[in-house]
């Protein structure tokens, strides 16, 4: 993916709200108000809700013509005409975010332009101090596979049923990751191959991690290989494949064929 500079004033501020979202998101585990001690579940509704609100007051100040679309707002039909809209998921993983020891939680924050796509995304990482956009998505290194299978990264939660059959073809490992954007961010820093997730995910899921992954120059795909797109009037996009481009065609493949032979649900 080459990323025209002209669109470098609004990584930048991808970034900012990314990294401001994610210090109050952090704030808030550390000092919760006492009305939500106790409730993980009123602890991550209340995270939501104010990363939420920090996002889109800053997008509005800063670019008042711009449209939103977010997970925690209500959808306004008028980003469909719209020439830019920004696409956030200002808590992604609330359920990792309400354990302590959890880290595996990300902001997510995109800019969709008519014409070409995602032009601007920051995925921050605020419990490990971490942010990529795709301009800079270079991540610490980490090291490569002891056992020199191939490492797929699926959700803690919604593991797909397909991503089984792959990891038995391919005989590969499956790891189980909370936030989209912490998996996307492990294959970014070579920690894991590929992200694989069928059954169910919204725009505000992949935007950024996708934008990050491509700005990396990492495979980025519906699972059937057919590209990802954004601003739709149905944000519904329930599948997704990040990996490296060398395995690419081949877990492609291993997808289709597992697919196809066994009629398997996503």
């Amino acid at each position: 993916m080459t990323v025209n500079r002209a669109y470098e004033s609004d990584v930048g501020f991808a970034s900012h709200c990314a990294q401001a979202a994610g210090q109050l998101l952090l704030s808030l585990r550390a000092h919760p108000p006492q009305a939500v001690v106790g409730s993980p579940r009123e602890l991550g509704k209340l995270a939501d809700q104010r990363a939420n609100r920090l996002i889109i007051d800053e997008i509005s100040r800063r670019h008042p013509e711009d449209a939103i679309l977010s997970e925690e707002s209500t959808d306004d039909p008028g980003r469909l005409t719209a020439s830019r809209v920004w696409i956030v998921d200002p808590l992604d993983g609330t359920r990792e975010y309400t354990h302590p020891d959890r880290s595996d939680w990300a902001v997510h924050i995109a800019l969709w332009q008519r014409g070409h796509g995602i032009t601007a995304a920051a995925v921050a990482a605020p419990a490990r101090g971490l942010v990529a956009t795709n301009l800079n998505p270079h991540m610490p290194p980490e090291p490569p596979s002891e056992t020199g299978r191939l490492r797929i990264l699926v959700s803690a939660t919604r593991p797909p049923a397909v991503a089984q059959a792959v990891a038995v073809a391919l005989h590969a490992d499956l790891i189980p990751m909370g936030s989209a954007g912490a998996k996307t961010l492990a294959v970014v820093s070579g920690s894991a191959d590929a992200y694989l997730h069928a059954g169910g995910q919204w725009e505000w899921d992949s935007a950024a991690p996708v934008g990050v992954a491509r700005g990396a120059h990492l495979h980025a795909s519906r699972i059937d290989g057919s590209p990802l797109t954004y601003n739709q009037p149905d944000p519904y996009l329930p599948d997704l494949l990040i990996c490296r481009p060398r395995i690419a065609d081949t877990l492609l493949a291993s997808l289709s064929q597992a697919l196809q032979s066994t009629a398997m649900p996503l």
